[in-house]
């Protein structure tokens, strides 16, 4: 035996102990666009960041990291949270858009195309997901609010089936029926009348019906107990904290509407949405404190893609993460970019920022190598994520910098607007390239320039367009991705860099 493999012997035997790993709150809200919160994450403070009120997301800025080109790993919810279990992007799990029934594509239809045969159930026991590999270590894994991993009437839709010890409220639905517990959290038809149930109800906090509190408010109060007993217990956690907000249904909480008088009503409803998920942000940090672990958590902020804006917003259609372009299920920035903050005490430096691109999947390894390493990932499993301790240092590495972060959408979301159609795209450096499906079209922008994605330079480019559809096509295939079938000839949609390589730009 070599001494290597005699260390990793007294490894497996005697494992770090429990209560010297740290504990971890992952803190994944839906929905929440780039600019819906008080943290200006651009390079200056906007008339958004002046909106919302959003103190404990400051606090905990002012305490970690904020990564001002933080990313979801897709423009929707489901791929994205499948990511963070996993380690893998979307196209890898082929879980590349919400998941709702056994057996039924959610895909909206298109003129010239359909979606692959993509896996419509979602993530399934079996899979050594992030919170099976931390139960493995002693870690009690602790879910609240939206789950949305796998579909309705299959073994994913329950969290404890995908390695959580507590589920609260979390099924197969990615919305909730109703935020008001006087509603039962149902989709009610009247204020009186929960007779019939709905796939949309939240299940699992009967003890708050027909109580005057909100989804958000319940979600906190279970999520407080939890860590008060597993602190109690002497149990290191792992706190997967999902609230359903911001997603719709836009429903305003009563208790903040008078922050918000000079709103549209549509907007101050959200921005009480925005405020009540703070509010519960600040109780979870609160609660850390109080149990004397808050120096001994990571805590992690982040949402699962771009924010709410081709549809049921007040005011302008398309401008609700300006000066990002477009909003959720686009290819536009405004589809994908989102809040990140991370605070590990003792390692990320109190009020830094990064400018280096992360996505969702790095949380994967992150959370893993910071709880005893990768021990537990199968080795037959591809990981797309890379630990961000080097960031979380201060460092900007040209690993980071120079690595491809792909995007693959092979579906229509439901409303129209800008890019939101089939798509792949990837970020290298300061350069995007997008490839939408239907007429094998590229835009090609420079961030560090243009933010806004205002000036295609896909022509002006045509060296660069042609690298990045390199780097896009031969990391698709590698990931085995499910191009979009064209539905005149039945076949998959060329791969980017076969249409670069055959035509001029």
């Amino acid at each position: 035996m070599t001494f290597l493999s005699l260390i990793a012997c007294l490894f497996l035997l005697n494992p770090t102990p429990a209560e010297d790993r740290p504990n971890v709150v992952v803190f994944i809200v839906d929905d929440m666009g780039w600019q819906d919160t008080s943290v200006p994450f651009h390079v200056e403070t906007t008339p958004f960041n002046e909106r919302y009120q959003t103190p404990n997301m400051e606090r905990l800025a002012a305490d970690g990291l904020k990564l001002t080109n933080g990313y979801a790993s897709a423009p929707v919810c489901t791929p994205t949270r499948t990511s963070l279990m996993t380690g893998r992007a979307p196209a890898r799990n082929r879980i590349t858009y919400w998941t709702f029934d056994r057996n039924k594509d959610t895909s909206s239809r298109h003129d010239s195309l359909r979606a692959p045969a993509w896996n419509v159930n979602g993530l399934q026991p079996g899979d050594s997901v992030l919170p099976e590999i931390l139960g493995e270590r002693g870690y009690r894994t602790i879910h609240a609010g939206k789950a949305h991993w796998g579909a309705h009437d299959t073994a994913g839709s329950d969290p404890e089936n995908l390695g959580f010890d507590v589920n609260i409220a979390g099924h197969a639905s990615g919305a909730p029926g109703s935020y008001y517990g006087k509603h039962r959290f149902k989709n009610a038809k009247s204020e009186t009348d929960f007779s019939k149930d709905s796939k949309w109800d939240v299940p699992g906090l009967e003890r708050f019906h027909d109580q005057d509190i909100y989804l958000t408010e319940a979600l906190q109060v279970r999520a407080v107990e939890e860590i008060d007993r597993a602190v109690a217990d002497g149990v290191p956690f792992y706190l997967h904290f999902a609230p359903y907000a911001v997603h719709t249904p836009i429903m305003p909480n009563p208790r903040h509407l008078e922050d918000y008088a000079d709103l549209h009503p549509r907007e101050a409803a959200y921005a009480t949405m925005v405020e009540s998920m703070d509010v519960a942000l600040g109780e979870i940090l609160e609660t850390l404190e109080r149990n004397g672990v808050a120096e001994d958590t990571i805590v992690i902020f982040t949402s699962d893609n771009g924010g709410l804006s081709a549809h049921g917003r007040g005011g302008e259609a398309h401008t609700h993460n300006k000066p990002l372009r477009s909003g959720k299920g686009s290819a536009y920035e405004g589809g994908v970019r989102v809040p990140w903050i991370i605070h590990w005490p003792g390692r990320t430096e109190p009020g830094s920022v990064t400018d280096v691109p992360v996505v969702t999947q790095d949380l994967f390894p992150t959370i893993l190598e910071a709880t005893g390493g990768l021990e537990g990932v199968p080795g037959s499993r591809q990981l797309d994520g890379i630990d961000l301790a080097p960031v979380l240092d201060g460092e900007a590495p040209e690993r980071f910098n120079k690595r491809p972060i792909v995007f693959h959408q092979p579906h229509v979301w439901g409303p129209r607007g800008p890019g939101i159609l089939p798509y792949s795209a990837v970020r290298q450096g300061d350069w995007k390239l997008i490839y939408f499906h239907a007429d094998r079209r590229f835009e090609l922008y420079d961030l560090s320039r243009d933010l806004g994605e205002e000036t295609d330079l896909s022509r002006e480019h045509p060296e660069e367009l042609q690298r990045l559809a390199g780097i896009l096509g031969h990391w698709m295939r590698n990931a085995e991705a499910q191009m979009s079938i064209d539905t005149t000839t039945g076949k998959p949609v060329e791969w980017p860099d076969q249409v670069t390589l055959s035509s001029d730009p």
